[in-house]
């Protein structure tokens, strides 16, 4: 399965039921304007956490109405982080969004052992894109959270990506294990550690999903330039993830398909009872209603 547009989250949201979003510290203006366009939409219920005060200066001066949403008033970050992670840990909301407070915050909040959301998993960054020129919408991890993974941790990297795309309907998800070279290369440790995930896939060890790699970016993306370097590959030119080597790269990645191919996106931590919006403070507001669609999409399952 292929998308060609990430709308296909809205209508997933509008399908189900409506899902409960506590944004943390929503006193940003990003996430006012993105959570209000969204309650707008239909798509969900917002939760604001934060400073009450701020929350009300911050929606005046976007000409916001805040009658729609809840407002639980929370004057620090560590208040606000954890108020809203206890709605959702105990099933009071549904999932969680980072608005004006630091990730690290945030995240203590999430794997807190007595409150938390902790799951046992890895946590990691998935950020979906709908590429123009590609016509289709591709994943990619993880650029937001694991800074240079070892085999260990990019086994749990693809396996929480993999677990996303069986909750929105990918019954074997096609990975692309991304290198700047096709072949295993020593001096190159990504490349061996490509080869490995290869192996383990193909021996069971990594369920559900089809990886290959390494492969440089042009060949998971073109069908003909794998055929041009002799790459004979089920996942070249129509890779559903790429799985880049580490936090620079993914960095790099997500940007140059957001900001100079014209995409949009979708992006969320996985890996913790429920997933963790994410937006930054210059995406689009397509992106920012995707990413809201998107975590909203995973909390129904």
């Amino acid at each position: 399965m292929s998308w060609t547009s990430l709308q296909f989250l809205l209508d997933r949201c509008r399908d189900g039921r409506k899902m409960r979003v506590v944004a943390v510290c929503a006193q940003d203006e990003d996430v006012l304007f993105a959570l209000d366009r969204a309650s707008r939409e239909g798509i969900v219920d917002g939760v604001l956490v934060g400073s009450k005060a701020k929350i009300e200066g911050a929606a005046s001066a976007l000409g916001i109405s805040l009658a729609p949403f809840e407002i639980v008033d929370a004057p620090t970050e560590y208040e606000a982080s954890e108020q809203a992670v206890r709605l959702v840990s105990s099933g009071a909301a549904d999932t969680l969004m980072k608005g004006m407070v630091k990730t690290a915050t945030l995240l203590k909040a999430v794997l807190n052992k007595e409150w938390g959301l902790r799951s046992g998993d890895l946590l990691s960054h998935l950020f979906m894109v709908e590429i123009p020129k590609l016509n289709r919408v591709v994943g990619h991890t993880d650029g937001g959270i694991n800074l240079y993974p070892d085999l260990k941790t990019k086994v749990g990297i693809l396996n929480n990506a993999v677990d996303c795309y069986h909750k929105l309907g990918v019954a074997c998800p096609k990975v692309a294990v991304l290198g700047a070279v096709e072949v295993v290369n020593p001096d190159m440790p990504c490349t061996v550690d490509a080869a490995a995930l290869v192996q383990m896939n193909r021996r069971g060890q990594i369920k559900g999903c089809l990886v290959d790699g390494p492969l440089a970016l042009d060949n998971a993306v073109s069908l003909e330039a794998a055929k041009h370097k002799g790459i004979v590959s089920d996942v070249a030119g129509c890779a559903d993830i790429f799985m880049v080597p580490n936090i620079e790269a993914g960095n790099l990645l997500g940007k140059v398909m957001l900001y100079m191919t014209g995409g949009v996106g979708a992006g969320v931590i996985l890996g913790a009872q429920k997933p963790v919006i994410l937006t930054s403070r210059f995406d689009s507001a397509e992106t920012k209603l995707y990413s809201i669609a998107l975590g909203a999409v995973l909390s129904q399952k």
